[in-house]
């Protein structure tokens, strides 16, 4: 697996990318670096990479689930509950790319506010 960082202001948390196509192209474009949205307990950002929907693309994720959302060319990292959820696990809005996991505690997410600068790179 290929270990990044996510940096939000002073929190770095490290995350792996899964080994599919979606999470190559992502770590062939890093770093990448956005805008906070919040959705509930997510957080996306568009970035400069254009995916397909894979097949097995879905929209109830676990908590700490990296995806890509195709409709909005966006990185997406879940932390909890989002307006759409059903259950106590995170639900995309539409299906996402999974593209692999937060190490440890993702709920750490909960402290970024709308407009915050994020940078993923690789980890060094």
């Amino acid at each position: 697996m290929k270990k990044i960082l996510i940096t939000v202001n002073n929190l770095s948390v490290s995350a792996e990318l899964n080994d599919s196509v979606s999470a190559d192209k992502i770590w062939e474009a890093l770093p990448l670096n956005g805008s906070a949205n919040i959705w509930g307990d997510e957080i996306y950002f568009e970035i400069p990479v254009s995916l397909e929907q894979v097949s097995d693309a879905r929209q109830e994720v676990e908590v700490g689930t990296l995806g890509y959302w195709p409709p909005g060319s966006a990185l997406c990292i879940f932390f909890g509950r989002t307006p759409v959820s059903t259950s106590d696990k995170p639900k995309a809005y539409s299906p996402v790319n999974i593209l692999g996991s937060v190490d440890g505690d993702s709920k750490v997410f909960k402290s970024v506010k709308a407009g915050d600068q994020i940078v993923i790179d690789k980890e060094t």
